[in-house]
């Protein structure tokens, strides 16, 4: 008798528990105006920031966001805007893109961090139909004359300043390895944390930034290849680029930042530098004897006494512009000053090490080309994201928040 009742002690407790556990998660945690953020919702948001990798405390962050998407929201309601399904689902899709998953795998990962695919939807859909709410109220007020594209192309002397914070890997792909090579440099690719590819630069680099994680500092775009700069500037910070074929290996990066510069960068019609070619790869007698090298040289003129003697194929000095670099030497020219020396590549399938050195950069005279609807288009978001945080913070100030 005692354990019979013990028992029904025991199912009452959980009957009369899980609704309280249930009411504690759906009950309202913030009240805006009229409408009822839940902590389950500020839960949810904040788990999924935590997977999109956002930095901060992720806690405040999820309570601002919906307190703005409750405000949002009304508005677009107001407006009679209605995102169709097809257009949710294709914003969906490009989401998931940004992180280079499709949108089932995508939600998976969300399933796997406790996040609900509501949620995801919720935040998607309040974004894409704020941002129509905001072309159609605002559109014609943000209209770009020549006159502002002259005045923004002085001021920039045509061109803006950019530059990329980017993390590097190249890794060995000869044709002994190139199967399994291409298969982890696609791995690598849809990774989504900034750790993560560092941990597998660490891994499978063959770079001497290897060491701290693939990081490298600061970069001009315009120091990078020409082929990979619209790559670079295509991709949200902490995504990657799919895996770049080069001679005998793979190159992938990462974004970490990216940020525009009052200073412009010069541009350059061609860059001189100088290969001398080393039997033995990079075999550590090799690299120790290009360490040695390396100490002896200051110019590209002083390759010349180090091939004094040897046949003429073993040093090689070209002025090229730098669309026609090969694009392995651009990536590593990118990284050096004059006078400064790469022995990162190699070439006859790793048999060969590549002393390389960059001897100038010849600036461009005269501005490039400049694309005026671009630097329209530019003018005309920056103008739109200004009405928008005006008018949130309208909002803002006008709603009634209650925290409970």
């Amino acid at each position: 008798m005692r354990r019979i009742l013990l028992g029904l002690a025991l199912i009452l407790t959980s009957l009369t528990t899980a609704p309280a556990m249930a009411q504690g998660l759906f009950s309202p945690a913030i009240i805006v105006n009229d409408e009822v953020i839940t902590r389950y919702e500020l839960d949810q948001r904040a788990k999924l920031l935590g997977v999109l990798r956002t930095p901060g405390n992720l806690s405040e962050l999820a309570q601002e966001q919906l307190i703005e998407d409750r405000l949002k929201a009304r508005l677009i309601r107001n407006a009679g805007l209605q995102l169709t399904g097809d257009g949710l689902q294709q914003a969906l899709s490009d989401f998931a893109g940004r992180a280079n998953l499709d949108l089932a795998t995508f939600t998976q990962v969300l399933n796997q961090n406790g996040v609900e695919q509501e949620t995801l939807r919720d935040l998607v859909a309040t974004g894409v139909s704020w941002r129509e709410y905001i072309r159609t109220r605002y559109g014609n007020r943000a209209q770009i004359t020549d006159n502002e594209i002259d005045r923004a192309l002085s001021s920039t002397g045509g061109r803006a300043g950019i530059r990329v914070l980017i993390s590097e890997i190249i890794m060995d792909a000869r044709p002994q390895v190139a199967t399994s090579a291409q298969a982890r440099a696609e791995r690598i690719s849809k990774l989504t944390s900034t750790a993560a590819f560092s941990a597998e630069a660490r891994r499978v680099s063959l770079l001497p930034s290897r060491e701290n994680g693939g990081r490298l500092d600061w970069l001009p775009l315009s120091d990078l290849p020409p082929t990979v700069q619209p790559i670079i500037l295509n991709l949200s910070p902490g995504e990657i680029t799919p895996p770049l074929p080069i001679p005998n290996a793979l190159a992938l990066f990462q974004l970490r930042a990216i940020e525009e510069t009052s200073v412009t960068p010069p541009t350059y019609s061609a860059i001189e530098y100088a290969a001398y070619y080393m039997a033995g790869g990079r075999s550590e007698s090799t690299l120790q004897q290009a360490a040695r090298l390396r100490d002896r040289v200051d110019t590209c003129d002083d390759l010349y006494g180090l091939a004094k003697g040897q046949p003429a194929e073993v040093l090689q000095r070209d002025t090229l512009p730098p669309a026609d670099i090969p694009q392995d030497v651009a990536f590593e020219l990118a990284k050096l000053d004059p006078g400064e020396i790469s022995t990162v590549l190699t070439r006859s399938n790793g048999e060969t090490l590549v002393f390389l050195m960059l001897c100038g950069r010849t600036p461009e005279l005269g501005g490039a080309e400049v694309n005026r609807e671009g630097v329209r288009d530019q003018l005309r978001s920056r103008r739109l994201n200004g009405y928008a945080d005006a008018l949130l913070s309208e909002l803002r100030a006008d709603a009634n928040i209650r925290f409970e």
